[in-house]
């Protein structure tokens, strides 16, 4: 099962880094992963989320956050919306169930005639 990743929110922000006090270095990126196989695409549930200093070009941990950057936090996160759950069959499926459908269709009259 592959995954890919796609960028629902980015957003730059003013506040102060806490690693390198750089002013307007920090990003915030809200990801979200979709499940593919021959048969379906579903995406999940959870968000990621990361906070970017491209001053220092270090990724800064919720732990080093100060109030402020959790307010903005919260800010974009009610703003990155989530892909709506969905289960997307692809036509390897369609065809599987169809020869299945056939299969025992072709059961069913076999033993009609049989009987019979």
């Amino acid at each position: 099962m592959t995954h890919k990743t796609h960028e629902l929110h980015s957003a730059r922000l003013k506040n102060n880094c806490p690693t390198c006090f750089g002013a307007d270095g920090l990003e915030f990126t809200f990801t979200q992963r979709e499940y593919e196989n021959g048969f379906f695409i579903k995406p999940s549930s959870q968000i990621d989320e990361s906070l970017y200093c491209r001053n220092c070009k270090t990724t800064i941990y919720p732990v080093n956050w100060t109030e402020d950057i959790e307010r903005v936090y919260d800010y974009n996160r009610k703003i990155a919306e989530t892909q709506r759950q969905y289960l997307k069959v692809k036509p390897l499926s369609y065809i599987i169930i169809f020869a299945a459908i056939v299969v025992v269709a072709a059961g069913i009259f076999l033993l009609i005639n049989i009987n019979s």
